[in-house]
């Protein structure tokens, strides 16, 4: 069998469906089955294994034939009911004391994708140490004796998280009306409701299973959420909230600004949890500086991690962050497992909100720190030329950007140039794409174009 495609790369395995095949897929569950029993030190008892599944049509069956190889090496298995958001099975590795998870799903991929991600018994996302070990391992799936079978069951997976995230943030929604956008993925029916539940009156859109995600990519980004802006306005909504395909990550509409830029919403979160808890945040490097603004009103840390939320979820665990997050729409909170969840996310906004809304909280911000402008554009990379076009860049940084000097260099992920107006400008490659990424933020729509403009001239000729 040739495993030569599989690679996990950010955040798990993702191909089409011509490279992502049914006997891959189970290679992939005894690669994992193996990595399992290798950890278990000899335990007479192994652990369940929690495998999850999106709303894609091939998922389902995925996620059963995982359960099958899984179960053919000794472990018990739990499905759940119903294709689910991925936060959810991180939540119930946690929760059941699960060895770990197996999670079917190509995120906010076109339809034509699927993937599959491992998640360790910690709920937090895999470190390389732990892939690296998985892709070693990867072979063709080998069952034992049918007599050491383990059991496969199927369990609710909902109403466990909901009651811990309705615990943990404690919203009394009465009196708001929220427009949910599901864009046809996993989020349908449990965020939705759990906005409900606590007192939201809402508004529902492509809550409808749709295996083509209504001819788009379920990525809740801002050139595909017109039709939220448009229920918030038509409704007199006060907030619009859309989950990706996974509900792992979420996207936010206010009346005011359309569609929230992510940088703001994670800043005027991180305000709101201030005001009642204290404690340092964690950003990626390509995220905004504002969260260190407000974060050093408070007397608090920030903690800046290369992209990936692996790497923010480690940094949460070892510093007790209170709230950690990367620019994508990525987020999660003290008390919660360490990972990326746009469910408890949807209801810690619409708490937010309730409490002072977005608008006024966002525009407060800017009066307080000043306004902030982060873009970012894209530059065609094959993943075999990344590496060679980083280690070009340490020879060619630049004395000055869009006319200001350059006044440090951060390699925490790339390069950023921290400039003397306070802007910034980062350079490093995609992890999930053929792509080198350059970010700009400033105090302007203007600033922030030349920024990525000089990046352009930086990075072109060493593509």
């Amino acid at each position: 069998m040739d495993t030569d495609p599989i690679s996990f790369g950010t955040d798990g395995w993702r191909a089409t469906l011509d490279e992502f095949t049914d006997e891959r897929v189970r290679a992939v569950g005894q690669a994992v089955a193996d990595y399992l029993g290798e950890s278990a030190d000899g335990a007479a008892e192994p652990d369940p294994v929690v495998v999850g599944y999106d709303a894609r049509p091939t998922s389902e069956g995925f996620a059963e034939s995982l359960a099958e190889v899984l179960a053919g090496n000794g472990f018990d298995v739990l499905l759940p009911e119903r294709d689910c958001p991925t936060p959810l099975v991180a939540h119930a590795v946690v929760e059941r004391g699960a060895a770990g998870a197996m999670m079917v799903t190509a995120s906010h991929n076109p339809p034509e994708y699927n993937g599959v991600k491992f998640i360790p018994g910690d709920g937090a996302p895999a470190l390389p140490e732990v892939t690296e070990r998985i892709v070693a391992n990867l072979r063709a799936a080998e069952p034992a004796a049918t007599d050491e079978w383990g059991d496969v069951e199927r369990a609710d997976l909902v109403a466990p998280h909901a009651e811990h995230v309705r615990d943990l943030v404690g919203a009394d929604l009465s009196g708001l009306t929220v427009a949910y956008d599901a864009m046809h993925g996993s989020g349908r029916g449990v965020t939705d409701a759990l906005l409900e539940s606590a007192g939201a009156e809402v508004v529902r859109l492509r809550c409808e299973r749709d295996a083509e995600f209504g001819g788009s990519s379920p990525e809740p980004s801002a050139g595909n959420l017109s039709e939220l802006a448009e229920a918030v306005e038509r409704r007199d909504a006060d907030l619009g909230i859309a989950n990706d395909g996974d509900a792992d990550r979420l996207a936010v509409v206010t009346p005011g600004r359309g569609f929230l830029d992510e940088n703001l919403f994670f800043a005027a979160t991180y305000d709101g949890l201030l005001e009642e808890q204290s404690g340092p945040a964690v950003r990626t490097v390509s995220t905004t500086f504002l969260i260190d603004r407000i974060a050093e009103d408070h007397s608090e840390t920030v903690y800046e991690t290369p992209v990936g939320f692996k790497w923010v979820a480690e940094a949460i665990g070892e510093h007790d962050a209170l709230i950690g997050g990367e620019e994508s729409g990525g987020f999660t909170i003290r008390g919660h497992v360490r990972e990326k969840d746009g469910v408890l996310m949807a209801l810690l906004a619409a708490a937010t909100e309730a409490d002072e809304p977005y608008d006024e909280r966002v525009s407060r911000l800017e009066a307080e720190h000043g306004r902030i402008v982060a873009d970012k554009v894209s530059l065609d990379c094959p993943d075999a030329e990344k590496a060679r076009v980083v280690d070009d860049l340490e020879n060619h940084i630049p004395d000055e950007v869009a006319g200001q000097a350059v006044a440090d260099v951060v390699t925490v992920d790339g390069f950023k140039l921290l400039l003397e107006d306070g802007s910034w400008m980062l350079v490093r490659p995609s992890g999930t794409e053929p792509k080198m990424r350059i970010y700009a933020e400033s105090g302007s729509e203007e600033r922030s174009r030349a920024i990525l403009a000089d990046g352009r001239k930086l990075v072109e000729p060493l593509v």
